[in-house]
């Protein structure tokens, strides 16, 4: 098994353990929180919670969906697409339910790059899914969605 496959093997296991022992692993951050916490906050506060939960699992879903292809980039993108995707829809989750205006400009500015990478990796996707790249210097590169060098 390749290592990248078991670690991932490894690291649904490990959720699917906690999710039986009444706990919720969240692997991507390591936290692990009691499943009835929600509980105990105010209603509103609840729904935020349940909608976080419902966007991470999503996540978590999408990102293993394809499996595994045997090539690394094809790989790599095809997962961060929904790690990306992930980190939008958690961001209108604050936009939504939170106050703090520091926070909310943050989350605004996660949506925006987010949905730039997102572009730029499904675009190399296509790229890479029609075999050799004519122009490896080209669009998408790295700098094209994080600045220049």
């Amino acid at each position: 098994m390749k290592r990248s496959a078991g670690i991932a093997l490894a690291m649904m296991l490990s959720a699917g353990a906690m999710a039986e022992e009444g706990t919720m692993h969240h692997a991507h951050h390591g936290m692990t929180v009691q499943k009835d916490d929600a509980s105990r906050y105010p209603a509103l506060f609840q729904r935020f919670i349940r909608e976080m939960d419902r966007d991470m699992e999503k996540m978590m879903a999408d990102m293993h969906r394809p499996g595994y292809t045997g090539n690394a980039d094809v790989d790599f993108l095809a997962m961060m697409i929904p790690h990306h995707q992930g980190a939008v829809d958690m961001a209108r989750l604050v936009l939504i339910h939170g106050q703090d205006p520091l926070t909310r400009q943050l989350a605004e500015e996660i949506i925006a790059s987010q949905q730039a990478e997102i572009m730029a990796m499904k675009a190399r996707l296509n790229i890479l899914g029609e075999g050799a790249d004519p122009n490896p210097g080209g669009y998408p590169a790295l700098n094209g969605v994080r600045g220049q060098d």
